[in-house]
């Protein structure tokens, strides 16, 4: 997975002669791919990934018009625009600079592309919250995979895995089974033939034995960020860079999952639902990189660039591969990334949807219940007495039913928590049957009565129950 980074470290050379068309023609219109097609998803060698682009803008109908550039420049240009370290928006808040965008372009302003049309201050407002809410939620679920994983950066492997040696032939040079991969003019064992005169290793010499990657050569071989451009060349594995800020290397917290995937695919969701379509206004989003003038550690792009989509989710896929052009994240940090922010998004923007409508914690009719506890799930953990309880439930032990007088533990409906109930506690404790001395069908021991929310019926449950008779 690592030897992806390396390799595609080697594309980011505007002057190697590879041109690519940018455009939505090309570009983007890629479904969203399964963790498990990691391997055929990417284009390891050449960069990139499935797209196939658009026939025609999905909008106006129109073609879209070619962008050929050189391949180095737009990779360099996507690391460049999605990067957002330090002294930046930070990922979640570039994309509430698409959104701006975005609302500036729209010719009406309708939530979910129906309905009445909003005024700008309503619009804000409730685009704003939905993505905030989206942007936290992704958040919370990255972060604690990060936490969880605590995985290792390209930077560290990379170097690790060099030092090492090479995993591909146990009878060649310095083997290691833990070693990197070799790929034949991109990852390869310096030797004695490779540093003879002539040869592509010569400025490797004494150096026999270690491992070389041909990619960008880093922060060394910029003289004046202004005018100089690093360059791709063979250096040692030991060496090499990300293509970041000297001043901001790589993240200083685990790798996976991405941030970046994350974030921009939980982004595409929301701004999705929000408008009513999957397409930028017009069915174009553009930025625009002039020539010279957008890098900001190394001179370029070398000819203007226009970074640019057909939909949200062409963006959101660009966002994903810039982080491994840019050296922060191999492809198995993104792919489960982007479905983890596609979740979180789809949810969080239906909850925001039930908040602007007032439908959240509120019950609609009889006994039927809606969300009581507002966590975006009508399920068993809004204590209603006519829902059918989860076998698992994770919520807080002392929410209570939408209905007014539904309480936990009050077995027999009546309102209270009291003597009769707590029989009905007994049976659970001992063992005996399920629903004895309950009121309501489908409601089992550990709903009413598993208090402290640990999947046991006990004497903590006991307990519990006891200390709140009759209270709320």
């Amino acid at each position: 997975g690592f030897e992806q980074v390396a390799i595609w470290s080697s594309h980011l050379d505007p002057a190697d002669g590879v041109l690519w068309d940018i455009s939505p023609a090309s570009q983007g219109n890629a479904p969203l791919p399964d963790p498990a097609d990691y391997e055929s998803y990417y284009d390891l060698i050449n960069g990139g990934d499935t797209s196939t682009g658009y026939a025609v803008n999905p909008v106006t109908g129109q073609p879209y018009q070619p962008q050929i550039v050189p391949r180095g420049d737009f990779a360099r240009a996507l690391a460049e625009f999605w990067a957002d370290g330090p002294s930046s928006e930070t990922p979640p808040g570039h994309w509430f600079t698409i959104l701006n965008y975005v609302s500036d372009n729209l010719a009406e302003k309708r939530l979910g592309g129906n309905g009445p049309i909003l005024d700008d201050l309503e619009w804000d407002v409730k685009s704003y919250l939905a993505l905030g809410g989206a942007m936290h939620d992704v958040a919370v679920a990255v972060w604690g995979a990060k936490g969880w994983y605590d995985y290792v950066r390209p930077i560290s492997a990379i170097r690790y895995m060099a030092d090492l040696g090479q995993s591909s032939d146990p009878e060649g040079p310095s083997y290691h089974p833990g070693g990197i991969h070799l790929y034949p003019g991109l990852i390869e064992v310096v030797t004695t033939q490779s540093t003879a005169p002539g040869e592509r290793h010569r400025h490797l010499l004494g150096y026999e034995g270690k491992i070389a990657l041909r990619a960008w050569r880093g922060p060394n071989y910029i003289t004046n960020p202004q005018t100089a451009v690093a360059g791709v060349g063979w250096i040692l594995a030991e060496d090499w860079w990300p293509y970041q800020r000297p001043t901001f290397v790589t993240p200083p917290f685990p790798g996976y999952t991405s941030g970046h995937s994350a974030y921009s695919r939980g982004a595409a969701e929301v701004l999705t639902l929000l408008t009513g379509s999957p397409y930028f206004p017009g069915g174009l989003g553009e930025f625009h990189c002039p020539q010279n003038q957008y890098l900001v550690f190394e001179d370029g792009p070398s000819v203007d660039i226009t970074l640019q989509w057909a939909s949200y989710y062409d963006a959101a896929v660009q966002s994903a591969l810039s982080r491994i052009w840019g050296g922060i994240h191999p492809g198995q940090d993104d792919l489960p990334s982007r479905r983890m922010g596609s979740v979180v998004g789809i949810e969080a923007f239906h909850f925001a949807e039930r908040l602007f409508s007032g439908a959240a914690g509120t019950c609609a009719s009889g006994s039927d219940y809606l969300d009581a506890d507002i966590d975006g799930f009508a399920d068993a953990c809004d204590r209603c007495p006519a829902s059918t309880p989860a076998d698992a439930c994770s919520c807080a032990a002392e929410e209570l039913c939408c209905r007014e007088g539904c309480l936990i533990g009050d077995a027999n409906g009546d309102g209270a928590r009291d003597l009769s109930d707590f029989a009905a506690l007994q049976n659970c404790f001992s063992g005996s049957a399920g629903d004895s001395g309950f009121s309501t069908p489908g409601k089992d021991c550990r709903f009413s009565f598993d208090l402290n929310e640990d999947a046991d019926i006990d004497v903590t449950d006991s307990n519990l129950f006891v200390s709140r008779m009759s209270g709320p």
